[in-house]
This record gives C-alpha cells, sequence and structure tokens, in this order.
C-alpha cells in the first residue's frame, strides 16, 4: 500500500511540473534554488582558468550606513540574506565572503543578470554579421509576427524596453505573462501570441518579454546553434570561466530563457563584469566591440528610452556606472573609473536597498 502511494505521489507530481499551472503551484515562487527545477543545457568551462588576484589585506568598507544609521559591513551583509559577495577592484579581489553554506564553487541562479549577457551575445552576433543592425525590425527574425503591430518594432526597441509590448510582469498570477514565461513549457507559442500595448519608441517599460523576443531573434541569427553554445564560445570559453554553467530552458531541448535563467557561480559573474570594465576587452582580445559596450551602458534618453536603463543594463547614477541586477539581489555592479567590480548573490534582497548600497560603496571606493 505503501509502495502505491509513494508512485500515486510520483505521478501526480510529474504531471503538476509537467505544465505551467503545475509549476507554479509546485515551485512558486522563485527562490535561489531555481537551477535545480527546470531542464537546462550545460556550457563548458575554459580549459585555462583566469583568477583574480587575492590582496593580503583587502580594503573592505567597516561599515554602511544605512539612513543615518551605521551597521558593521559584513554584519549588515550576512543578516541581509546575502550568500555572495565579492569586491574587485584593480582585478584583485579585495573581499570575497560566502554565507549559508554557500562557497566559491556554488551554483547560483542569475535571474534577470542574464538579460545583461543575452544583450552581450546581441552585440557578438552583430560584430559575427548575424544581425544587421539594432534598426532590424523583428519580423525580419519572427516572421510569424508580420502584420499583427512588431513590423515597426526594432532590435533596439527591445534592447531599451521601448517596445511597447503588452505584459504583464507580475509573478504572482499563475495565468499572467511572467508566470507563462518563467514557468510555462512552449515559450515559441507564447510569443507567437504577443500584442502591443502602444506605440514603439514611445515610453520605457521594463519587461521581461523583450528579452525573451531578443532571444528568439538571437536564436534565428544562429540558425543550427543553441544559445548555450554560443554563450559557451563568445563567453565562457574566451573569458576561461572557472566553472561549468548552465542555461535554463522551457523544455527538454527547448528554448533558452533568455530573460533570466543562467545558472553560474559569483566568480564568474564577476569576469562578465571585468570584460564591460574593459570595453569588451578581455587581456587583449576583444570579444565584443568596443562601441557595443558603450553603447549598452551609457545614458540615452532619446525616443523614449530611461535614464536608468540602456540595452538590458541598469545605470545606477551618472557616474558611468552599470550593473546587471535579478530580481532576488543578484548583482553585478561595475564602476569603471574606479577600476571597480561587485559581485552581491543573495536568498533575496532582504531588507537592503542593494541599488543604493552598491552605488555608495562605488563612490567611496
Amino acid at each position: 500500500m505503501k509502495i502505491k502511494k509513494v508512485l500515486l505521489l510520483l505521478v501526480i507530481f510529474a504531471t503538476f511540473t509537467s505544465c505551467k499551472v503545475g509549476r507554479f503551484i509546485v515551485y512558486n515562487f522563485a527562490d535561489i534554488h531555481d537551477n535545480k527545477k527546470f531542464p537546462a543545457r550545460q556550457i563548458e568551462s575554459a580549459n585555462t582558468k583566469f583568477y583574480f588576484q587575492t590582496a593580503e589585506k583587502g580594503k573592505v568598507p567597516r561599515e554602511i550606513n544605512v539612513d543615518g544609521t551605521k551597521y558593521p559591513f559584513e554584519e549588515y551583509i550576512q543578516k541581509n540574506k546575502t550568500v555572495a559577495f565579492l569586491i574587485i577592484k584593480n582585478d584583485t579581489l579585495q573581499y570575497e565572503k560566502y554565507f549559508r553554506d554557500y562557497n566559491s564553487s556554488s551554483i547560483v541562479p542569475s535571474f534577470s543578470m542574464a538579460k545583461s549577457i543575452t544583450s552581450i551575445l546581441i552585440g557578438c552576433a552583430i560584430d559575427d554579421e548575424l544581425i544587421e543592425s539594432v534598426n532590424d525590425p523583428v519580423t525580419k527574425y519572427i516572421p510569424e509576427l508580420k502584420n499583427t503591430g512588431f513590423d515597426t518594432v526594432t532590435i533596439e526597441h527591445l534592447l531599451q524596453m521601448t517596445s511597447g509590448l503588452k505584459f504583464n510582469e507580475s509573478y504572482s498570477n499563475p495565468f499572467g505573462d511572467a508566470a507563462t514565461f518563467y514557468y510555462g513549457t512552449n515559450l515559441r507559442k507564447a510569443i507567437g501570441k504577443m500584442k502591443l500595448n502602444s506605440q514603439p519608441g514611445k515610453k520605457f517599460a521594463y519587461v521581461s518579454g523583450n528579452t525573451q523576443l531578443l532571444g528568439l531573434v538571437l536564436e534565428r541569427a544562429l540558425k543550427d546553434k543553441t544559445i548555450s553554445a554560443y554563450l559557451e564560445e563568445k563567453l565562457w570559453k574566451p573569458l576561461q570561466m572557472e566553472f561549468d554553467a548552465s542555461w535554463s530552458l522551457d523544455k527538454e531541448n527547448g528554448l533558452e530563457k533568455t530573460f533570466c535563467c543562467i545558472n553560474a557561480t559569483a566568480r564568474d559573474y564577476a569576469k562578465i563584469g571585468r570584460l564591460y570594465l574593459n570595453k569588451g576587452n578581455w587581456n587583449g582580445k576583444q570579444i565584443v566591440s568596443q562601441d557595443w559596450v558603450e553603447r549598452s551602458t551609457k545614458i540615452d534618453t532619446a525616443q523614449g528610452s530611461a535614464q536608468f536603463y540602456q540595452y538590458q543594463w541598469w545605470l545606477p547614477s551618472k557616474t558611468g556606472d552599470f550593473m546587471a541586477q535579478g530580481i532576488l539581489g543578484q548583482y553585478i555592479y561595475v564602476h569603471p573609473e574606479k577600476n571597480l567590480i561587485i559581485v552581491r548573490l543573495g536568498k533575496n534582497e532582504g531588507n537592503a536597498n542593494w541599488w543604493e548600497i552598491l552605488a555608495s560603496m562605488g563612490q567611496a571606493y
């Protein structure tokens, strides 16, 4: 009888996890273990690894000032649900600390930091002449969206989140767009049903559907190569990543969830920051064009673009800093003028305003 009950529970679980609503019920809400829940493609690291130097006595903040109250630095970041915190200045680790049984080899989901990495791959595809220009209409690569309003939506509109896409970003509704994209098992079908709310190029609206459209554009441009294979070829191996990674899919052998869901380690996320800190150059080799990096991280308010967001990167201040950000408080923060990279990964945001904290640390260094 017990065996029958166990088998029944396994059948129920398998049934629930094979559809969107079932996944939502079983897995809701997004958490730091989501890399273990979805099918994924593996991304191999390089044979030759790059390691940041480690300072004998690193420059580490003693305190964090929050609304006029000072807290001990390490106590504060630990209390606020951090699992990894790295400070890298002048290519040297000033601080590297892990909490909650995490360590340097722990894989942590990127969540929306993957948007910034997807943007890098779009830049690489333009460099490789697989995509002609950011001015290309989306329908050049996704012809099934022709005559639905998308003929006037360009790749740049998607990069800048100014496409006018109709998309509910809420993750709390199992029947909403975000749940469909995150928990669903057929992203191509979901993309085919997308509609516009407004005319493109008029207004910024942060919605993950834009980046998933970029993902399908990229896949079509790559033809017979997967997005994960392109990431491995263009970034993971050239950047001499220390650990293998993966990219979660909507289903087995499906489409990469490009709006989220790269799974990697803190040190390897930091190398993404190092690439952009050095304007796309990695130890003498130009991985993605300098022009692309500069365009991706400059303040531009033309054609509806927001001053705090450009080409899937957040711009927290007007000092030239920029960052990738994920929903549970995952950050790759870069301040080129200070030659500074900070990576913060967390179980969630805690009660911290990481935007303000990271920008403040950037100024202090």
